[in-house]
């Protein structure tokens, strides 16, 4: 089976990437913020900023 760009498995990898790279979350909280919230990139970086500043003051 081919990956294409248009599959949700893509999209899903992107965005976890993205929140990654953006914010510094680790893997499995980008991951677990998808599930949780979707693919709303507005409210995904919004929670992804609130996790990592909750890691820096650790």
């Amino acid at each position: 089976m081919i990956d294409t760009p248009g599959k949700p498995e893509n999209i899903r990898n992107y965005l976890v990437q993205r929140l990654m790279e953006e914010t510094g979350i680790s893997v499995e909280e980008a991951q677990q913020l998808i599930a949780l919230i979707g693919y709303e990139w507005p409210s995904l970086l919004r929670e992804a900023h609130i996790l990592a500043k909750k890691k820096s003051r650790s």
